[in-house]
Protein backbone atom coordinates (compact mmCIF):
# COMPACT_ATOMS: atom_id res chain seq x y z
CA UNK A 1 0.00 0.00 0.00
CA UNK A 2 1.54 3.49 -0.82
CA UNK A 3 2.35 6.14 1.94
CA UNK A 4 -0.58 8.01 2.35
CA UNK A 5 -3.89 6.65 1.00
CA UNK A 6 -4.95 3.73 3.81
CA UNK A 7 -6.48 5.72 6.57
CA UNK A 8 -8.51 3.17 8.53
CA UNK A 9 -5.10 1.48 9.14
CA UNK A 10 -3.41 4.47 9.60
CA UNK A 11 -6.10 5.29 12.33
CA UNK A 12 -5.67 1.66 13.72
CA UNK A 13 -2.11 2.81 14.06
CA UNK A 14 -2.45 6.23 15.97
CA UNK A 15 -5.18 4.84 18.40
CA UNK A 16 -1.99 1.88 19.10
CA UNK A 17 0.32 4.34 19.46
CA UNK A 18 -1.99 6.08 22.12
CA UNK A 19 -2.39 2.83 23.88
CA UNK A 20 1.20 2.27 23.98
CA UNK A 21 2.69 6.05 24.80
CA UNK A 22 -0.22 5.71 27.62
CA UNK A 23 1.35 2.99 29.39
CA UNK A 24 4.83 4.59 29.06
CA UNK A 25 3.08 7.48 30.72
CA UNK A 26 1.79 4.97 33.56
CA UNK A 27 5.54 3.77 34.18
CA UNK A 28 6.47 6.97 33.73
CA UNK A 29 4.72 8.27 36.51
CA UNK A 30 5.77 5.29 39.07
CA UNK A 31 9.63 5.21 38.34
CA UNK A 32 9.92 9.23 38.40
CA UNK A 33 7.64 9.00 41.49
CA UNK A 34 10.36 7.02 43.18
CA UNK A 35 13.95 8.02 41.51
CA UNK A 36 14.95 11.22 40.25
CA UNK A 37 12.66 12.86 36.99
CA UNK A 38 16.14 13.39 35.13
CA UNK A 39 17.29 9.64 35.79
CA UNK A 40 14.58 8.12 34.48
CA UNK A 41 14.25 10.49 31.08
CA UNK A 42 17.87 9.93 30.31
CA UNK A 43 17.95 5.95 30.84
CA UNK A 44 14.96 6.28 28.29
CA UNK A 45 17.02 8.42 25.96
CA UNK A 46 19.68 6.34 25.72
CA UNK A 47 17.44 3.30 24.62
CA UNK A 48 15.85 5.88 22.32
CA UNK A 49 19.21 6.88 20.76
CA UNK A 50 20.69 3.47 20.23
CA UNK A 51 16.87 2.48 18.17
CA UNK A 52 17.59 5.63 16.35
CA UNK A 53 20.55 5.13 15.39
CA UNK A 54 20.28 1.14 14.51
CA UNK A 55 17.18 2.73 12.13
CA UNK A 56 19.11 4.70 10.53
CA UNK A 57 22.08 2.27 9.93
CA UNK A 58 20.02 -0.08 8.30
CA UNK A 59 18.54 2.59 5.72
CA UNK A 60 20.61 3.45 2.52
CA UNK A 61 23.73 5.70 3.21
CA UNK A 62 23.62 4.51 6.65
CA UNK A 63 23.92 6.69 10.10
CA UNK A 64 25.86 9.47 8.15
CA UNK A 65 23.13 9.89 5.68
CA UNK A 66 20.78 10.61 8.44
CA UNK A 67 23.13 12.48 10.54
CA UNK A 68 23.13 15.16 7.60
CA UNK A 69 20.94 18.00 7.78
CA UNK A 70 20.86 21.52 6.42
CA UNK A 71 19.54 23.51 9.22
CA UNK A 72 21.57 21.41 12.21
CA UNK A 73 21.22 24.58 14.89
CA UNK A 74 17.00 24.27 14.46
CA UNK A 75 17.73 20.40 14.81
CA UNK A 76 19.43 20.73 18.02
CA UNK A 77 17.16 23.01 19.48
CA UNK A 78 14.42 20.34 18.61
CA UNK A 79 15.89 18.01 20.54
CA UNK A 80 17.41 19.36 23.37
CA UNK A 81 13.47 21.50 23.68
CA UNK A 82 11.98 17.75 23.47
CA UNK A 83 13.39 16.36 26.08
CA UNK A 84 13.52 19.54 28.29
CA UNK A 85 9.49 18.60 27.77
CA UNK A 86 9.35 15.04 28.90
CA UNK A 87 10.74 16.02 31.95
CA UNK A 88 8.72 18.85 32.76
CA UNK A 89 5.52 16.50 32.24
CA UNK A 90 7.04 13.57 33.81
CA UNK A 91 7.32 15.68 36.45
CA UNK A 92 3.54 16.56 36.37
CA UNK A 93 2.45 13.32 36.62
CA UNK A 94 4.11 12.64 39.73
CA UNK A 95 2.90 16.26 40.95
CA UNK A 96 -0.81 16.13 39.23
CA UNK A 97 -1.39 13.02 38.31
CA UNK A 98 -2.39 11.98 34.69
CA UNK A 99 -5.63 12.66 34.89
CA UNK A 100 -5.07 16.36 35.19
CA UNK A 101 -1.94 16.07 33.41
CA UNK A 102 -2.96 15.38 30.04
CA UNK A 103 -6.16 17.43 30.43
CA UNK A 104 -4.18 20.68 30.41
CA UNK A 105 -1.58 18.90 27.89
CA UNK A 106 -4.08 18.18 25.25
CA UNK A 107 -4.02 22.24 24.79
CA UNK A 108 -1.31 21.43 22.52
CA UNK A 109 -3.08 21.80 19.43
CA UNK A 110 -4.15 24.70 20.11
CA UNK A 111 -1.02 26.11 20.76
CA UNK A 112 0.38 24.81 17.23
CA UNK A 113 -2.60 26.83 15.59
CA UNK A 114 -1.86 29.91 17.54
CA UNK A 115 2.04 29.95 17.20
CA UNK A 116 1.95 29.00 13.38
CA UNK A 117 1.67 32.40 12.53
CA UNK A 118 4.47 34.17 14.46
CA UNK A 119 6.99 30.96 13.98
CA UNK A 120 6.04 29.85 10.42
CA UNK A 121 3.94 32.54 9.22
CA UNK A 122 1.11 30.73 8.40
CA UNK A 123 -2.49 32.03 8.15
CA UNK A 124 -4.77 31.75 10.86
CA UNK A 125 -8.07 32.65 9.81
CA UNK A 126 -10.91 34.08 12.76
CA UNK A 127 -12.82 30.65 13.07
CA UNK A 128 -9.34 28.82 14.29
CA UNK A 129 -8.89 31.98 16.87
CA UNK A 130 -12.13 31.84 17.92
CA UNK A 131 -11.45 27.82 18.97
CA UNK A 132 -8.12 28.64 20.23
CA UNK A 133 -10.16 31.10 22.39
CA UNK A 134 -12.52 28.77 23.40
CA UNK A 135 -10.29 25.88 23.97
CA UNK A 136 -8.28 27.97 26.24
CA UNK A 137 -11.82 28.42 28.35
CA UNK A 138 -11.76 25.12 28.42
CA UNK A 139 -8.39 25.07 30.22
CA UNK A 140 -8.97 27.38 32.55
CA UNK A 141 -12.33 25.06 33.77
CA UNK A 142 -9.59 22.61 34.45
CA UNK A 143 -7.53 24.64 36.15
CA UNK A 144 -9.74 26.93 38.30
CA UNK A 145 -8.30 30.01 38.86
CA UNK A 146 -10.08 32.16 41.29
CA UNK A 147 -11.81 29.90 42.87
CA UNK A 148 -9.65 29.36 45.81
CA UNK A 149 -8.74 26.28 45.15
CA UNK A 150 -5.97 26.61 42.36
CA UNK A 151 -2.41 24.54 42.13
CA UNK A 152 0.19 26.48 40.29
CA UNK A 153 1.44 22.91 39.30
CA UNK A 154 -1.66 22.50 37.46
CA UNK A 155 0.86 25.42 35.53
CA UNK A 156 3.76 22.54 34.77
CA UNK A 157 1.79 20.21 31.62
CA UNK A 158 0.41 23.29 29.85
CA UNK A 159 4.55 24.94 29.82
CA UNK A 160 5.64 21.49 28.69
CA UNK A 161 1.88 21.49 26.23
CA UNK A 162 3.64 25.41 25.16
CA UNK A 163 7.53 23.37 24.41
CA UNK A 164 5.72 20.76 22.34
CA UNK A 165 3.63 23.09 20.53
CA UNK A 166 7.36 24.97 19.64
CA UNK A 167 8.90 21.33 19.07
CA UNK A 168 6.30 20.19 16.42
CA UNK A 169 6.41 23.82 14.55
CA UNK A 170 10.04 23.59 14.16
CA UNK A 171 9.78 20.14 12.95
CA UNK A 172 7.41 21.20 10.60
CA UNK A 173 10.06 24.31 9.78
CA UNK A 174 12.84 21.23 9.53
CA UNK A 175 11.02 19.11 7.08
CA UNK A 176 11.37 21.60 4.20
CA UNK A 177 15.15 21.09 3.98
CA UNK A 178 15.81 17.98 5.90
CA UNK A 179 14.06 14.37 5.99
CA UNK A 180 11.80 12.78 8.25
CA UNK A 181 15.14 10.32 8.90
CA UNK A 182 17.25 13.06 9.67
CA UNK A 183 14.40 14.97 12.23
CA UNK A 184 14.13 11.19 13.79
CA UNK A 185 17.78 10.92 14.25
CA UNK A 186 19.09 14.28 15.66
CA UNK A 187 15.21 14.12 18.13
CA UNK A 188 17.22 11.04 19.52
CA UNK A 189 20.79 11.65 19.89
CA UNK A 190 20.98 15.25 20.32
CA UNK A 191 17.95 14.61 23.07
CA UNK A 192 20.44 11.95 24.66
CA UNK A 193 23.55 14.34 24.98
CA UNK A 194 21.33 16.98 26.08
CA UNK A 195 19.73 14.96 28.83
CA UNK A 196 22.72 12.99 29.87
CA UNK A 197 24.57 16.24 30.70
CA UNK A 198 22.09 17.34 33.61
CA UNK A 199 20.86 13.52 34.24
CA UNK A 200 24.20 12.11 35.11
CA UNK A 201 24.65 13.80 38.06
CA UNK A 202 21.24 12.44 39.94
CA UNK A 203 22.35 8.92 39.29
CA UNK A 204 20.44 6.32 42.23
CA UNK A 205 20.83 2.99 42.17
CA UNK A 206 17.49 0.86 41.47
CA UNK A 207 15.78 -1.94 42.70
CA UNK A 208 15.61 -5.01 40.34
CA UNK A 209 11.78 -4.96 40.17
CA UNK A 210 12.10 -1.49 38.56
CA UNK A 211 14.97 -2.23 36.27
CA UNK A 212 12.03 -4.20 35.13
CA UNK A 213 9.72 -1.44 34.59
CA UNK A 214 12.46 0.59 33.06
CA UNK A 215 13.07 -2.02 30.57
CA UNK A 216 9.38 -1.86 29.87
CA UNK A 217 9.66 2.20 29.69
CA UNK A 218 12.34 1.92 26.81
CA UNK A 219 10.47 -0.69 25.06
CA UNK A 220 6.86 1.37 24.93
CA UNK A 221 8.79 4.29 23.70
CA UNK A 222 10.42 2.68 20.79
CA UNK A 223 7.59 0.94 20.30
CA UNK A 224 5.15 3.78 20.14
CA UNK A 225 8.04 5.80 17.85
CA UNK A 226 7.87 2.88 15.44
CA UNK A 227 4.11 2.75 15.32
CA UNK A 228 3.87 6.76 14.74
CA UNK A 229 6.36 6.57 11.86
CA UNK A 230 4.29 3.69 10.33
CA UNK A 231 0.94 5.73 11.11
CA UNK A 232 2.46 8.72 9.09
CA UNK A 233 3.77 6.69 6.37
CA UNK A 234 0.70 4.81 5.45
CA UNK A 235 -1.77 7.80 5.95
CA UNK A 236 -2.05 11.88 6.20
CA UNK A 237 -1.59 13.12 9.14
CA UNK A 238 -4.50 15.40 9.40
CA UNK A 239 -6.30 12.59 8.42
CA UNK A 240 -5.08 10.53 11.71
CA UNK A 241 -4.70 13.61 13.79
CA UNK A 242 -8.00 13.86 15.45
CA UNK A 243 -7.64 10.35 17.05
CA UNK A 244 -3.98 10.95 19.07
CA UNK A 245 -6.39 12.73 21.63
CA UNK A 246 -7.20 9.01 22.83
CA UNK A 247 -3.75 9.30 24.34
CA UNK A 248 -5.71 11.89 27.26
CA UNK A 249 -8.51 8.88 27.81
CA UNK A 250 -6.48 5.79 27.71
CA UNK A 251 -3.44 7.81 30.26
CA UNK A 252 -6.81 9.03 32.42
CA UNK A 253 -7.79 5.23 32.71
CA UNK A 254 -4.19 4.03 33.68
CA UNK A 255 -4.80 7.37 36.20
CA UNK A 256 -7.69 6.73 37.30
CA UNK A 257 -7.69 2.27 37.68
CA UNK A 258 -3.67 2.02 38.91
CA UNK A 259 -3.07 5.33 40.72
CA UNK A 260 -6.71 5.99 42.24
CA UNK A 261 -6.77 8.93 40.50
CA UNK A 262 -9.96 11.12 40.99
CA UNK A 263 -11.56 12.37 37.58
CA UNK A 264 -13.47 15.62 38.64
CA UNK A 265 -16.59 16.95 36.72
CA UNK A 266 -13.96 20.26 36.14
CA UNK A 267 -11.55 18.43 34.71
CA UNK A 268 -14.30 16.39 32.50
CA UNK A 269 -15.85 19.50 31.19
CA UNK A 270 -12.46 21.71 30.52
CA UNK A 271 -11.14 18.55 28.33
CA UNK A 272 -14.06 17.88 26.33
CA UNK A 273 -14.20 21.85 25.86
CA UNK A 274 -10.30 21.53 24.80
CA UNK A 275 -11.00 18.90 22.26
CA UNK A 276 -13.79 19.85 20.82
CA UNK A 277 -11.58 23.63 19.96
CA UNK A 278 -8.58 21.18 18.76
CA UNK A 279 -10.66 18.81 16.44
CA UNK A 280 -12.32 22.29 14.60
CA UNK A 281 -8.84 23.61 14.71
CA UNK A 282 -7.94 20.39 12.97
CA UNK A 283 -10.97 20.44 10.73
CA UNK A 284 -9.78 23.76 9.58
CA UNK A 285 -6.37 23.44 8.84
CA UNK A 286 -7.67 20.11 6.62
CA UNK A 287 -10.29 22.36 5.13
CA UNK A 288 -7.67 24.72 3.94
CA UNK A 289 -4.51 22.22 3.58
Amino acid sequence: MSAGNNTRLGIALMIATSVVFAGQDGISRHLAGEYNVYMVVMIRYWFFAAFVITIAARKAGGVLAAARSSRPVIQTVRGVLLAAEICVMVTGFTILGLVESHAVFAAYPLLVAALSGPILGERVGWRRWAAIGVGFIGVLFILKPGLGVFNPAAVIPFIAAVMFAIYGLLTRYVARYDRTETSFFWTGTVGAVAITIVGIWFWEPMTGPDWLWMGALCLTGATGHWLLIRCYEVAEASAVQPFAYFQMVFAASVGIAVFGEALQINVMIGAAIVVAAGLFTLWRERQQG
